[in-house]
C-alpha cells in the first residue's frame, strides 16, 4: 500500500509541475515598429520559421538602413495589365543614399521549407532570381498564394520567401496601396521615417 501511495504521490508532483511550466518557455518572436509618413505599422518577424530571412531583416533594421527608405511601388488589380495571375502587394526599401551599405544576396527559403504562406498581412522579401533577396520586402493585401512556392506569378514557380506578418497597421498597409500612383509607382513616395525593434517582445505566430 506504502509504495502505491509514494508512486501516486509522485504523479501528482510531476503533473503539477507540467502545469505550472510558464508559457513564456514558446518561443518569443521578435516585434519591429514601422513608422511611415501615412502612420505606424508594427510586423513579427518569424524567426523560428523562417530564420535566415528574418535575420537578414533584422540585420537592415539594426544598421539603420530603413531609415530614409520609402515605399515605392503599389500593385492593384487595375495595375498590372501585363499579368495574366494579378496580385495585391506594396513594396518598400532601404535608403537608397545608403546603396553601398547592403548585405549580400541571401538564399531564398521556400514557403515550402519554412510552412509560411502569403496571407494578408504577410511579409515576404521580393526578389528577382531564387537567390537575389536582400533589402526590398513587401506586404500583402489579402491572400496572395500565387506568391507561394509553386504559384505561378513569378515563371521559376519557386515563389518567395515569408518572414513575419503585421500584426497592427493593416490600415496603413491599406492607405499606402490606395495612395496616388504613376502605374505602380508611388508618387510621391511614401516615407519610411524609422524601423526600430520595441524593448518588448511579441507573442509567436
Amino acid at each position: 500500500m506504502r509504495s502505491i501511495l509514494t508512486a501516486v504521490l509522485a504523479l501528482s508532483v510531476t503533473v503539477l509541475a507540467w502545469a505550472q511550466v510558464p508559457e513564456s518557455r514558446t518561443p518569443t518572436l521578435p516585434h519591429v515598429i514601422v513608422e511611415t509618413s501615412l502612420g505606424t505599422i508594427e510586423l513579427e518577424i518569424d524567426t523560428v520559421r523562417a530564420p535566415h530571412t528574418a535575420a537578414n531583416f533584422l540585420k537592415y533594421v539594426d544598421a539603420k538602413l530603413y531609415d530614409g527608405g520609402r515605399f515605392h511601388r503599389t500593385v492593384k488589380p487595375d495595375n498590372q495589365p501585363q499579368n495574366e495571375v494579378k496580385i495585391e502587394v506594396v513594396q518598400a526599401g532601404t535608403n537608397r543614399e545608403r546603396a553601398a551599405d547592403l548585405f549580400p544576396p541571401i538564399p531564398l527559403e521556400r514557403t515550402s521549407v519554412t510552412t509560411l504562406s502569403h496571407v494578408d498581412g504577410a511579409i515576404s522579401m521580393a526578389r528577382s532570381g531564387p537567390d537575389t533577396g536582400r533589402n526590398e520586402f513587401f506586404i500583402c493585401i489579402g491572400a496572395q498564394p500565387e506568391l507561394d512556392f509553386g504559384g505561378k506569378r513569378n515563371p521559376d514557380g519557386q515563389g518567395f520567401a515569408v518572414f513575419g506578418r503585421v500584426v497592427r497597421g493593416m490600415d496603413v498597409v491599406r492607405r499606402i496601396q490606395a495612395a496616388p500612383a504613376n502605374g505602380q509607382t508611388l508618387t510621391p513616395l511614401v516615407s519610411i521615417i524609422s524601423v526600430r525593434r520595441p524593448s518588448g517582445a511579441g507573442a509567436r505566430w
